[in-house]
């Protein structure tokens, strides 16, 4: 299938949430996900086994996937509604940007012994938000061996991750170059503190430049998944 980039998963999710109910947005997260892994044994991922969103099964293991949006607006945060009114035009763009393929992922979507999901655990923990930069920066450290937030989370998937070899094995796979630094290294969104404090958006300012990481990012990895989606198209 051809990826479109611009394709806003809202649009044919018919206002649900696109990562249970938009057809296309599962659609592309099955051609773009399923090719070789780092170590070139293929990742086929199928999309009608029943009661998974997506599923592998191989010598490689078994993984139930789940999509996840990587981006967020806020939009309908209550907390967060006084600061975000004063800026709604700027909010809807970072919300309908956010909407397209560049900001959404798959992350294993079965539960391990009653506990938490990467996608849960990373929106309800105080010290992550629902931001990706600091999720990203839990999977650096997670390769590194090193605690993070959602280190217990992510051991649970060891096998999954295991998939991808390393850090940089994980973030060409999934196209992510675009938030990482010449020497692998997160860029984050806002100052980052090592995890010490709670990670909020303190005025419209703020939200601004939280704003221009967000965008600068999934406009950058649609350009990559497009480019990538062409060159598989002409093989």
């Amino acid at each position: 299938m051809s990826i479109d980039t611009t394709f806003n998963f809202y649009s044919d999710a018919k206002g649900r949430d696109p990562d249970r109910y938009s057809p296309t947005l599962k659609k592309h997260h099955k051609a773009l996900w399923s090719k070789p892994l780092p170590n070139g044994k293929n990742f086929e991922i199928s999309d009608n086994t029943r009661g998974a969103y997506l599923h592998h099964k191989s010598e490689l293991g078994e993984f139930y996937l789940g999509s996840d949006a990587i981006t967020h607006s806020y939009k309908h945060h209550i907390r967060m509604q006084p600061l975000l009114q004063q800026i709604t035009s700027e909010v809807d763009d970072l919300f309908d940007t956010g909407s397209t393929i560049g900001g959404y992922i798959v992350f294993p979507g079965n539960q391990i012994d009653g506990k938490f999901t990467i996608n849960q655990a990373r929106g309800v923990h105080g010290r992550i938000n629902d931001r990706f930069d600091l999720t990203l920066e839990c999977i650096r450290l997670y390769y590194l061996g090193q605690t993070s937030p959602l280190f217990d989370t992510l051991l649970r998937y060891k096998g999954f991750f295991d998939l991808f070899g390393s850090f940089v094995g994980y973030i060409q796979f999934f196209l992510l170059d675009d938030l990482i630094d010449e020497r692998n290294d997160v860029k984050f969104y806002l100052p980052f503190d090592g995890f010490k404090t709670r990670p909020t958006i303190a005025d419209t300012n703020e939200y601004l430049l939280y704003k221009a990481g967000v965008m600068k990012f999934i406009r950058s990895r649609n350009s990559r998944i497009e480019e990538y989606a062409k060159e598989r198209m002409t093989k």
